[in-house]
């Protein structure tokens, strides 16, 4: 089923909601976790700068967390950092769903084939996230290429593949919203995402250069569910002549890898979905999995 507009705009980062909405502690909570699990930002006065919050508020709710764990505080300098229960969290979240596992060796042969940095992203509302990166050999900086920085769907190679495989439907309620919040990037516009969704249809593989970072690019490719709706993307960065030099080998190596991890993934889905077929089968009513988990370790010991 198409996600609505609806659905889409409350999915979106609790940063951009509009003046005048009132704004609960728990989303401000979420905005500071939010600036924090995207690096650089451990002093109390860059959290409140970057979670657009007062530094009385930033301090009050950062200490909640401090008590329950959700983040730490090292006593000598006073910079906080993300706490272990969310490690908990994270760890209870992959265990249903990583694809790292699964992607991480077509990284490493495409970092081996073309020495340029390679990264792993996922969508998360109309925000792609990154979630893994593989080094290149060829020097090149930009900040972007760290794990946990969020960028605008359509903002980046990768980005922009998981924008162009959405569902049309899906899609333009994602551009209406994305059009409004795409002040950081003043040569990405309306017209430059239709043509690039266009063209990145019609190649199979998404370029994007010189427009979030000059004389910089990348390029990318979708990760297909086997409703063919992208739930990850691999994509290269890369100085654009690097790119330009080498498009055609780069998107047919990059098509070879998604396709490698598209099968890869319908595998462990459908292992996944065998397993939980089989503890619903043997679970007693009222009987919650971790019972049946229980029971099944029991009975293998007997």
């Amino acid at each position: 089923m198409p996600t609505s507009k609806a659905a889409l705009v409350h999915s979106k980062s609790v940063m951009t909601r509009p003046p005048g909405n009132s704004v609960s502690s728990v989303e401000r909570a979420m905005r500071i976790l939010r600036v924090m699990s995207e690096g650089g930002n451990s002093r109390l006065t860059d959290i409140a700068a970057a979670a657009d919050l007062d530094k009385a508020t930033a301090l009050r709710l950062l200490e909640m967390m401090v008590r329950d764990g959700f983040v730490a505080r090292n006593s000598v300098n006073k910079q906080f950092t993300l706490g272990p229960e969310l490690m908990v969290l994270g760890a209870a979240a992959l265990r249903r769903f990583d694809p790292r596992p699964l992607v991480r060796p077509s990284l490493m042969r495409l970092v081996g084939q073309f020495e340029d940095s390679v990264v792993l992203s996922m969508p998360s509302g109309i925000e792609s996230l990154c979630i893994d990166v593989e080094e290149g050999t060829y020097p090149i900086r930009a900040n972007y290429l760290r794990v946990g920085s969020r960028r605008p769907l359509g903002v980046g190679a990768g980005s922009l593949a998981l924008l162009a495989w959405m569902p049309e439907a899906e899609r333009e309620a994602a551009l209406d919203i994305l059009l409004s919040q795409l002040q950081r990037y003043p040569l990405i516009n309306a017209q430059l995402l239709h043509d690039r969704i266009a063209e990145s249809r019609d190649k199979g593989y998404s370029v994007l250069l010189d427009v979030v970072v000059e004389r910089m690019g990348g390029i990318g490719v979708p990760i297909l569910d086997s409703e063919g709706k992208p739930v990850a993307a691999i994509s290269i960065a890369a100085l654009n002549d690097r790119i330009l030099s080498r498009e055609s080998e780069m998107g047919q190596a990059l098509l070879r890898e998604a396709l490698i991890c598209q099968v890869r993934w319908a595998e462990a889905t459908q292992v996944g979905a065998r397993t939980e077929h089989r503890a619903a089968a043997q679970r007693r009513p009222g009987q919650t999995s971790e019972q049946t988990q229980e029971q099944s370790k029991r009975r293998h010991i007997g």
